[in-house]
């Protein structure tokens, strides 16, 4: 195999993000200078984002001041905020929306075309923007103390891993400081937050799976800048999550669902809730005889405070959905994102990345997390407790003198032998039809000829004792039909379409034996989302 060639920064970031983009658009604002490299696994940028998204302006008038003047182009003020409670037939609508999701002064973007839009601005400061770039692993100093770098992964092998006649090795970047801005479930951060202890003393990171679709109505159907958000069915209550409806202006809809995967029916399809919230009385008639723009899903984070780890290492800062900086009963963390990534640019121009972990937990960010920190796990005990803890740490705005602890999603789900009742759902008559359709619509592309990048430690345990304790729920909790059991002459054994996967991360969190890692494929695979 051929040589490594190797390239040197001051700083590289790994993913171009929100916390990334304002890393580097940043760190070039204070100091025109400084050498600095983002580097992102999408063939484009913006391609493997996805969020809701409603943002909070402020962040990016300090970022970017005369933004207004240029928009992203997806970029509609909130004119309307509803919050409703579903049952199978009915919607009752809340007289208050709750203070969290007060959006007034907000803006609806595609958070993919938002980076999208950053990105030349980074660029025409001087960062270096490499798309298709996966970072593989991290690189470390000869006593494997500091972080010195990362090393992209190779291209060009085959499913064995041996090359083919277009391999091409990956390079390795050194840099003075590695910015670690992967968004929720970075495979590089997680080597390095166990490789340094960072979540030493800190609680179980916890986690939610966001799925989206973008829709184009008939003519005169939207209503642009409404959102809407419901809780309820098709949920029981002893699972959390809701839903959210953004209308956007030319009649399009983005539309989704987030379930937090501390679920706990093994036999619970997050795809298929969403696929039936679609299909409420009140929902339906907005889709009927509209068509899908684009789909796509992603795991985002829910621990809070109790649950971010350390986010300064020698060599190393963590960022933003790196970190874990989400405030969940808001349902944004963009704004933490670019702040997070402008405080640790500022450290870094100060020769003080040491003092990052120090600096952002004197932040407003940490304190807006603080606040707020009690509410989701109040959820563990079901919606109605959930709501009304919810309610309490709102009224005291979070100065209630206990925090509330969080355990790890995986161990939530209960085994098949501890029953859960069937779920009360409809016919489905809306696209996608299934899963299959779904990953067309999110326009995934892999080389079928390359390594699996879904690595099972014992394919044993599938056909075994998962098989028997939970039923594969890994072929329910994928949104994109990756895992499969399938019979041949052999017997039962685990199949993994590695092509389907839109690199949500989830297996990675929910397998109940956590023998599933993620590692990035092939820079450029995976999907393509359009607006998300």
């Amino acid at each position: 195999m051929s040589e490594r060639d190797v390239i040197e920064f001051d700083v590289l970031i790994v993913g171009a993000g929100p916390a990334g983009l304002a890393t580097a658009i940043r760190l070039k604002q204070l100091s025109p200078g400084t050498s600095v490299c983002l580097i992102d696994k999408a063939a484009q940028i913006g391609a493997h984002i996805l969020s809701g998204a409603v943002i909070e302006p402020q962040a990016l008038d300090e970022l970017l001041p005369g933004w207004r003047d240029n928009p992203p182009p997806i970029c509609v003020p909130v004119r309307c905020d509803e919050f409703a409670y579903l049952t199978k037939t009915r919607r009752f609508k809340s007289p208050v929306v709750p203070p969290q999701m007060n959006n007034h002064g907000n803006f609806i973007v595609s958070l993919g075309a938002l980076c999208a839009w950053l990105a030349p601005q980074a660029e025409a400061l001087g960062v270096e923007v490499f798309a298709g770039f996966a970072g593989a692993e991290p690189l470390f100093d000869e006593a494997g103390q500091r972080v010195i770098g990362v090393r992209i992964g190779d291209m060009g092998l085959d499913r064995a891993g041996r090359p083919k006649d277009n391999y091409t090795p990956g390079i390795d970047i050194h840099a003075k400081t590695t910015v670690l801005a992967e968004g929720c479930r970075g495979s590089l951060a997680k080597q390095l937050i166990r490789h340094f202890g960072l979540d030493a003393g800190v609680d179980p990171q916890t986690y939610g799976i966001g799925l989206k679709e973008l829709w184009q109505l008939p003519a005169g159907r939207g209503d642009p800048g409404l959102v809407q958000h419901t809780i309820g069915w098709p949920l029981r209550a002893d699972t959390y999550g809701g839903s959210f409806i953004y209308h956007l202006t030319d009649d399009r809809v983005a539309i989704g669902f987030v379930v937090g995967l501390d679920y706990r029916d093994p036999n619970f399809s997050p795809f298929e809730a969403f696929q039936q919230f679609k299909h409420h009385p009140t929902v339906k008639p907005l889709l009927e005889g509209g068509t899908i723009i684009s789909t796509g899903a992603r795991a985002l984070v829910e621990g809070g405070l109790q649950s971010l780890p350390r986010l300064s290492m020698p060599g190393a800062l963590l960022v933003g959905d790196a970190a874990g900086m989400i405030n969940v009963p808001k349902i944004k963390g963009t704004h933490m994102a670019l702040r997070s990534g402008m405080l640790a640019a500022e450290h870094l121009v100060a020769d003080a990345a040491d003092r990052f972990d120090a600096g952002w937990r004197d932040s407003a960010s940490a304190a807006e997390l603080k606040r707020v920190r009690n509410i989701r796990p109040g959820f563990h005990r079901g919606l109605w407790l959930g709501l009304a803890n919810a309610a309490l740490e709102t009224a005291v705005g979070g100065r209630t003198p206990w925090t509330l602890r969080n355990h790890a999603d995986h161990s939530a789900l209960h085994t098949l032998a501890e029953g859960s009742p069937p779920p009360d759902y409809v016919e489905r008559t809306l696209e996608p039809r299934d899963r299959l359709a779904s990953v067309y619509f999110a326009a995934t592309e892999h080389d079928e000829d390359q390594p699996i990048h879904l690595k099972v430690a014992d394919t044993s345990i599938c056909v075994g004792r998962c098989r028997t304790e939970y039923g594969n729920p890994c072929t329910r909790f994928c949104p994109a039909a990756v895992y499969e059991m399938v019979e041949d002459d052999g017997g039962l054994r685990l199949q993994i379409n590695a092509a389907n996967c839109v690199h949500c991360k989830t297996c990675d969190i929910k397998d109940p034996y956590q023998i599933i890692t993620w590692v990035p494929p092939e820079g450029g695979s995976g999907p393509n989302y359009v607006n998300l």
